[in-house]
């Protein structure tokens, strides 16, 4: 099984080079523009969650080169229209070489920062703590799994909410927000997301409805969980830990 840290090796090598590629078309020819255009939306999407985990100090950076309302932006640029002049009909997909010339060259900052993740990870000062935190929780969660289909849905469960709660710890200490309770749980760390704009509320509301389900594991009820309720644990707790960094 390939390990995380494997995999976002790939993911960022595979986004360089579609991003190199996605380049070559941006040479001023308004032939490729929308070949480009169509591209580009999947390697942004993919792109963005990447530079979000890995490097989130610079996601804003990323961003305001693709959607900037103040100044030009790699969008604005990308969708020019010339002015109208009577008498003279225009191609409406035609876009000035000097705006392509423009949006290349702020893609190849995009691109720039894309290369800074792969550096980093080559680098002997990554912390690689988060991603070996990632796999151990894959691990655990793999396990949950495993119980839940043999009918042990209370271990299945509890192992559940013990990953959920130390990814959200996790996730608190990455935006460096203070947790004053002596022994927080998954509501306290949730509530603290939310109250420092980390998270929004149907984010809240999930991990909210995750403790309720990991409660019924960890406290003696008149019946036990069902399958169904661990499963629906283990799936959100897997969704969370994957999108929120």
């Amino acid at each position: 099984m390939i390990s995380n840290i494997e995999k976002y090796k790939e993911d960022i090598e595979q986004l360089i080079r579609t991003g190199e590629s996605l380049l070559k078309t941006l040479n001023g020819d308004n032939e490729n523009l929308l070949q480009f255009r169509e591209k580009y939306e999947i390697w942004y999407s993919e792109a963005y969650y990447l530079v979000k985990s890995v490097l989130p100090d610079r996601l804003k950076d990323f961003e305001l080169y693709y959607e900037n309302k103040k100044e030009d932006s790699l969008r604005k640029a990308l969708t020019y229209t010339p002015p109208r002049r009577e008498g003279i009909k225009l191609d409406f997909e035609y876009i000035p070489a000097e705006q392509i010339d423009y949006a290349k060259s702020l893609f190849i900052n995009q691109l720039a920062i894309i290369k800074s993740i792969k550096k980093r990870f080559e680098s002997s000062l990554f912390d690689i703590k988060q991603v070996v935190q990632a796999d151990l929780f894959d691990s655990e969660l793999d396990a949950a799994k495993e119980l839940n289909k043999k009918g042990f849905s209370r271990g299945a469960g509890a192992i559940a909410g013990v990953v959920l709660e130390g990814h959200l710890s996790q996730v608190c200490v990455n935006h460096k927000i203070t947790v004053r309770k002596k022994n927080p749980g998954i509501n306290d760390f949730g509530q603290l997301l939310k109250d420092n704009n980390v998270i929004e509320t149907p984010t809240w509301r999930k991990a909210q409805h995750l403790a309720d389900l990991r409660n019924l594991c960890d406290h003696k009820k008149k019946t036990d969980p069902n399958k169904d309720d661990i499963d629906e644990l283990i799936d959100g707790v897997s969704k969370i830990i994957k999108t929120l960094f």
